[in-house]
């Protein structure tokens, strides 16, 4: 009941809701892709189960943030994964013919779950930070309110995305683009290349997070292309 009365909790509590909102636009458009060739009831369930699995995997994340982001050679393949991830979503692989619809919640669940792991990885630094603010022995506790108290923020911003998809398909591609700039910038940010990234490219992050982009887009028009002319 202290931690309650304390000035400090409730405004360390107030950044982690905040700083998690602000970060968590991107994986709201991954929920929303992953998520739209769902049948309606089905995409209810995937946005729900796949947001609070994938908090409570952040949750579990920041408490070993510090030590992950150090490891040489995670964020370059989380890059590899986030185009992997970009190019199968613009393809619409995750809707073949032959996955009934739990199959399809399922791998749609387990999308968000690995898009969120890789793109959490420095989310959770700025969240760590945020609930250092609280009284000493309350960090836990805050990361978990905080992050679970986003949760209904994140699925409202899903559903909506998922509503504005359907009139404009042009957000899917823009959203696949998006998970490709965040993997070019992921591969240049990595402890084993960021100091020769930053001596020899001028703004590296913004160069490379734009051929990453564009990567993504393009393979995954010529591949859609290529399985639709398969499937004529």
């Amino acid at each position: 009941m202290e931690l309650l009365s304390s000035s400090a909790f409730w405004i360390a509590l107030g950044s982690i809701i905040l700083t998690n909102i602000v970060l968590s636009g991107d994986n709201a458009v991954v929920i929303a892709l992953a998520s739209r060739n769902l049948p309606p009831a089905q995409q209810k369930k995937a946005i729900f189960w796949g947001s609070a699995a994938a908090i409570i995997m952040r949750v579990v994340l920041t408490v070993a943030a510090v030590k992950l982001l150090t490891l040489p050679y995670l964020k370059i393949v989380g890059a590899i994964l986030l185009v992997y991830i970009g190019v199968q979503l613009l393809t619409g692989d995750d809707d073949e013919d032959g996955h009934d619809a739990k199959d399809n919640i399922w791998a749609a669940i387990r999308t968000i779950l690995i898009a969120d792991l890789v793109m959490s990885l420095d989310n959770v630094v700025a969240v760590a930070a945020a609930a250092q603010k609280g009284p000493e022995g309350s960090q836990l506790m805050l990361l978990v309110l905080g992050l679970g108290l986003s949760i209904p923020l994140i699925v409202f911003g899903s559903t909506i995305l998922l509503k504005v998809m359907e009139r404009f398909p042009i957000i899917i591609v823009l959203g696949a683009a998006l998970l490709g700039y965040l993997a070019g910038e992921m591969l240049v940010s990595d402890p084993v290349d960021h100091v020769w990234f930053e001596a020899n490219v001028p703004h590296a992050h913004l160069v490379f997070g734009a051929i990453g982009a564009a990567f993504v887009v393009l393979l995954g028009k010529l591949l859609q292309k290529r399985g639709q002319r398969q499937a004529a």
